[in-house]
């Protein structure tokens, strides 16, 4: 029998400095296509997704986090690696604790039990305005620049 698929609810942090958004860099290797998407993951059972932000950036990426807002929810129908998948994505805005992560050229690794997920890096909203590369969840670009006005 099949596995029935299932919604998958996340929690994502988006940092923002000036026009600069913090994001990890994905690849679609079936499409060829690099994709950007804010960091944080899978909400568990009784978690409130104000702490999965902060338990998954801590996992992920060995940040703290401060000053967490939240922005609102976003539904992400999608296709990655020739599979489909659902998210319900609570987006939270936040600020890292360490001021040396603050900096244009800050990247970093993030890891999950070992393995290695993403590189993560600042982007300008241009970048994905001008349309270089997409942007998850979708709506995410409308939601930061209706926070802009």
């Amino acid at each position: 029998m099949a596995k029935k698929k299932r919604i998958r609810p996340l929690a994502l942090c988006v940092f923002r400095r000036g026009d600069k958004i913090f994001v990890a860099e994905g690849h679609d290797k079936k499409i060829n296509k690099t994709f950007y998407r804010p960091i944080g993951g899978g909400i568990d059972f009784t978690e409130r997704a104000i702490e999965t932000v902060r338990r998954e950036v801590r996992e992920e990426i060995e940040a703290d986090v401060t000053n967490l807002v939240y922005l609102g929810t976003l539904e992400n129908i999608f296709s990655y690696e020739g599979q489909f998948g659902h998210e319900i994505c609570l987006m939270f805005d936040g600020d890292f604790v360490d001021d040396f992560r603050n900096v244009d050229d800050y990247t970093v690794v993030g890891h999950d039990d070992g393995d290695v997920l993403f590189t993560a890096m600042w982007k300008s909203l241009d970048f994905f305005r001008n349309g270089h590369a997409p942007l998850y969840p979708d709506g995410l670009l409308a939601l930061l620049e209706q926070y802009d006005d």
